[in-house]
């Protein structure tokens, strides 16, 4: 039996007024992305670099590519469900997290690898397959009460040479599909705000160019969920960022900013060479030349609340269900994270017999 949280036009209310969600909706939040997402993974794993961890902090927030907080924490506190992040459980030792756990790391591309060249720091399609290629190895079912966010495809277009947006979108599908196949049942899929809008393009005189690729994969990423959703008793829940930058871009000051189109931090952040840092980060939009400020996040958050209760969520299995997210290996690790070293840094993850995630030194 499907519960109705509420009807279809709530999701067009306001993304200023507060929304909740009982955690008793689901059991765990377990997140897949890029940088967009991540909330320390990349941090953690590059502590070795001569020019520091990526992102800094300060001005960056706690590993976060943000000044604050980001979606994951916002979304999270608000189900009562923050996910940890997978490089914390490793170096904790710890084999489950009932909250969940967060597997995004910046720089990640959609498929395989990331645009950064760091060694063993997965793509989203890879962070997504080494949780669940236990399970099917196995025969057996992630939880289904679990709520899982697949959000990738920026890094491809903005960092690569010669961006496909058939492949991009098939990598982001394919993970969802995945998730799907080993029994995943609520799903948020992001699909991408204006590439061409970002102080990062707009610098260049490209703004068309990437307006229309993103244009481009949100219309593809949205046939491809569309035949998704027609999986039985799987609930693909779309959240469309790409129609929140555009209001805020529309009305800025109906949402707070006073600032939309330059960054607040100015400089190379991959190099470790910031030049100037604002006083008033949440006035922006972007906190720099392509990440969102923490305020940005916050919409960002609300969307995906108002795109969940939008939706019907099946209610909660009254089974038990395997709470294993990708970590059975962390009890083998012998040293602290302290110890990691960039050569390779991040975790090579997939096993044939057990979810784990392994950090090589």
């Amino acid at each position: 039996m499907k519960k109705e949280l509420v009807t279809a036009g709530f999701a067009l209310l306001s993304l200023t007024v507060p929304l909740k969600a009982s955690a008793a909706d689901f059991s765990q939040f377990v997140v897949f992305g890029d940088s967009l997402s991540d909330t320390g993974n990349l941090f953690n794993v590059t502590q070795g670099l001569p020019t520091g961890p990526l992102p800094p902090d300060p001005p960056y927030f706690q590993g976060r590519f943000s000044n604050d907080k980001i979606w994951v924490d916002y979304l999270g506190d608000n189900l009562g469900l923050p996910p940890t992040t997978i490089t914390d459980l490793i170096v904790q030792l710890r084999t489950t997290a009932p909250e969940g756990v967060n597997y995004a790391f910046g720089g990640s591309l959609s498929g395989q690898g990331n645009f950064l060249n760091v060694p063993g720091v997965p793509g989203v399609l890879e962070q997504v397959g080494s949780f669940t290629q236990p399970f099917l190895t196995n025969n057996q079912k992630v939880d289904p009460n679990g709520l899982y966010a697949v959000w990738g495809g920026a890094n491809d277009y903005l960092f690569t040479q010669n961006p496909d947006v058939t492949q991009t979108v098939k990598n982001v599908s394919d993970s969802v599909g995945l998730l799907a196949q080993a029994g995943a049942k609520n799903i948020l899929v992001f699909n991408l705000p204006d590439l061409g809008k970002t102080p990062l393009v707009s610098a260049t005189g490209n703004t068309n160019a990437f307006t229309t690729l993103t244009n481009n994969h949100n219309a593809a990423l949205a046939a491809a969920l569309g035949q998704l959703s027609n999986t039985p008793g799987v609930n693909i829940i779309p959240v469309d960022v790409d129609s929140l930058f555009n209001r805020v871009l529309a009305n800025p000051s109906e949402f707070g900013f006073t600032n939309v189109t330059a960054p607040c931090v100015v400089g190379d952040l991959v190099q470790g060479v910031l030049t100037s840092v604002c006083n008033n980060p949440n006035d922006f939009l972007f906190f720099d030349s392509v990440h969102p400020s923490s305020s940005a996040h916050k919409l960002v958050a609300d969307t995906a609340l108002a795109s969940i209760r939008a939706k019907s969520v099946p209610e909660r299995s009254t089974a038990l269900s395997l709470l294993a997210l990708g970590v059975g290996a962390a009890a083998m690790l012998q040293r602290k994270q302290k110890n990691l070293a960039l050569t390779p840094v991040a975790s090579q993850v997939v096993s044939k017999h057990s979810s784990r995630a392994v950090v090589e030194r």
